[in-house]
Order: structure tokens, then sequence, then C-alpha cells
């Protein structure tokens, strides 16, 4: 039996989604019949789904088989009440490599003091801004998942001291990790790096603020690549004025795009990204959905489905 299934997405994304989702279900030897836009809504199969799609009432899909987002963050659909079926996040493992590297590379610009270097301009020879061998920097990692973990993995290949954090805990060979309140207050008060990777829940929003603010090493930089809904914007500010944290690299933020009046965007210790650290790659993305859909069609569980109380 044929399977539909239905891409939701801008139409500026069908060009670089569209051949490879035809050409990946076809290497899974799948019978489907891949659209764009719906009839009959009742004969929906499987919904891929973005949020600037035009679906986001869900009720006239009433025999989906699940909700296949094409993001890993599903803050913009998690609390929407017309969803009656499992809701499925990427997990590509494109994105994975991404952020992998994205996370890595600012590591290491931090830790070098590549700026100084780059905006070098005076003509003084700076010979004593040498760094530090990694070994004598802890970097901290607010996140623990697919992503956190492979980013912290990475630098800890480097030689930097690492340590993590998870709201729960969580315990993995060769790594100081930490959870709940305490721990928290504990990473932020050893790191010289702090690298959020984490989802965008009721638990982690304004995760820092203007108190958790106050445990952070003096001089700490801080990378955030998870979710802009995580930092207290102002609170940062304020952090940044006083010296608490020495700089902010931010690839997300919580207005996207970052509005022209900003004051990150005149700030100097604000580094801004346009959330670019790690996007979905239709290549790898597509099989991860291909193999989520032959998942469920041989009556087996599907991995990655999102569990509503935690969030993600």
């Amino acid at each position: 039996m044929t399977i539909k299934i239905l891409f939701s997405a801008a139409d500026r994304h069908h060009q670089e989604w569209i051949p490879v989702l035809n050409q990946t279900f076809t290497e899974f030897d799948l019978d489907f019949d891949l659209i764009t836009y719906a009839d009959n809504p009742t004969e929906i199969d499987y919904l891929l789904h973005s949020p600037d799609g035009p679906v986001n009432d869900f009720t006239p899909f009433a025999n989906l088989s699940a909700i296949m987002t094409l993001w890993a963050g599903v803050e913009d659909i998690i609390n929407n009440k017309t969803i009656a079926c499992p809701l499925v996040r990427m997990n590509d493992p494109g994105m994975v490599e991404g952020m992998r590297e994205w996370v890595t590379g600012q590591v290491l610009r931090h830790h070098l003091g590549m700026d100084i270097h780059i905006n070098n301009r005076s003509g003084a020879w700076l010979k004593e801004t040498s760094p530090p061998l990694a070994r004598s920097r802890v970097v901290g990692f607010l996140g623990l998942g697919v992503l956190g973990l492979a980013c912290l993995k990475a630098v800890k290949v480097l030689n930097f001291q690492v340590m993590g954090w998870s709201r729960t805990k969580r315990e993995i060979p060769d790594v100081q990790t930490f959870h709940g309140k305490d721990g928290l207050h504990h990473v932020l008060g050893a790191s010289d790096i702090i690298a959020m990777i984490l989802p965008l829940t009721r638990e982690t929003t304004d995760l820092i603020n203007r108190d958790t603010l106050k445990f952070i090493k003096r001089g700490t930089v801080l990378i955030n690549s998870g979710r802009g809904g995580l930092i207290n914007e102002e609170d940062l500010l304020q952090a940044l004025d006083n010296g608490q944290v020495s700089h902010a690299t931010l690839d997300v933020f919580k207005t996207e795009p970052l509005p022209v009046n900003h004051p990150f965007w005149l700030h100097d210790k604000v580094s801004i990204w346009p959330h670019i650290s790690s996007e979905s790659r239709p290549q790898t993305a597509s099989i991860s959905i291909a193999r989520n859909i032959t998942r469920n069609l041989k009556g087996e569980a599907m991995k990655n489905v999102v569990d509503f109380e935690r969030g993600y």
C-alpha cells in the first residue's frame, strides 16, 4: 500500500529537500507518494513539518502515524494542542557533525585568543598574548544530549579539561558530570569557557540569568548554540558590562533575526552568528526520516519520539 507523506515547509525549502527525500525513500524501497499539498488531509500517513510551513493545525490530519520535524528544536510545536499522534524530532548525523565543528571552532578561537591577533592593526607585536595549553583550560558543557555530548568529546580529544551538566543525572565514562541546581552552580564556577547546547523547555528558559550569573567564574567566555531563550539577554548584557562574562558568542537569540536595534549588535564583547551553528542537512536528515518510517511500518518503535512532559 502506498504511504502518503506531506512535506509542510516554506517554498524555499522545496528545492533542496524534495529531490533528496524522493531519492532516499526510493533507496529504502518505500512505496510512497511525497506531496507538498494535501487535498484530503485524512489520507496523509506522515507529515514532515517545519514551523514556517503551511500546516500548524493538525486537526484535519486524523490518520497520521507521526509528525516528523525537519529541525532538532521542538519548542515551536510542542505546545500545539491539535497534535494527536507521535511527534518525532529530527536527529540528523549531519547536524551533529556541524554542531561539533562549530562549537569546537569557537572553543579554540577563545582559547587561543584569536580575536586579539585577527583584529590587531596597531603595529604592536603582541608576543605576551601566547595562550596556555588546552590542558590548563576548563570547558563546561551545559547539555549532554546527542549534540552536547558530541561537542564535549571532540573538545576532550584536544586535551581540554571538560565537565558536563544536565538537568537530570547522567553518567558518562571518563567525564565529570553534574546535574541539578547545585551541579549547575559548580560547572559555572569552575569553567573558563561555557558551551550551551540545551533544548528550550520550561526548566531551561532563562537558565542563565542574574542569579546564576553570580556563580560564573569571573572572565568566563559564554558560547550559546542551543536556544536563545536559555539566556536572559538583559542580565547577560549587565554581566558583560561588569566583566563577570568576558565575551559572549551567540548563534541563537530570543528574537530571530536579531532586531537591528538590539544592543548586542554594538557591544564589543558580543559575537553574533545568524543561527548557522548547525542545520539539518537534507542528504543525511532524509536517511533519519526514512529509517523511522521504515521502523514504524514494521511495527517497531520510532526513535527520537518527543516526551511532552520533558519538553523534548
